[in-house]
């Protein structure tokens, strides 16, 4: 391990929370790609609307890949992002590439947010747990993001 940043948490605890810290980095960074290829391949009816939207929530998720990131370097460990790892690890399976229309992505997408928001609050008391409350109250915000922007990009979905 690294140098540990954060005090007050023993080597033991800082191991699994980077652990689980990298685990949903996996999750976060598929997210990420499963949105922009979203981005790159919707048409029809309300497209502007969420190719613009999927910008702005591209760049939240990167955020939270970020403070996930640096939180796993301030307990000592070293954040794994590369694309092999994603692939091997994530809890996403493959976006579909078969689709085109808004509404198909708009429900895809918004399943696959409300999938990684259920780690992220799973990661919650898991570190809550731990005796980490840093460690949780990161998950938590992260959890706030992707269940907001959840919402955002349901809300595109035509109503039944």
């Amino acid at each position: 391990m690294r140098e540990r940043y954060a005090s007050g948490i023993s080597d033991e605890t800082a191991k699994k929370m980077i652990d689980l810290l990298n685990a949903n980095l996996a999750n976060v960074i598929d997210l990420t790609l499963d949105g922009k290829q979203c981005h790159w391949n919707l048409q029809g009816t309300g497209f502007i609307g969420v190719h613009q939207l999927l910008d702005e929530t591209s760049e939240r998720i990167l955020e939270v890949s970020d403070t996930i990131a640096e939180r796993i370097v301030i307990l000592g460990g070293q954040p794994n992002g590369l694309a092999s790892r994603v692939v091997k690890e994530s809890i996403l399976d493959d976006y579909p590439t078969d689709i085109t229309e808004v509404d198909q992505h708009v429900r895809e997408l918004t399943s696959r947010y409300k999938k990684v928001a259920e780690t992220l609050r799973e990661a919650i008391a898991t570190a809550g747990d731990a005796g980490d409350e840093d460690t949780a109250d990161l998950f938590t915000e992260a959890s706030r993001i992707v269940d907001k922007d959840a919402w955002f990009i349901g809300a595109n979905a035509p109503k039944k």
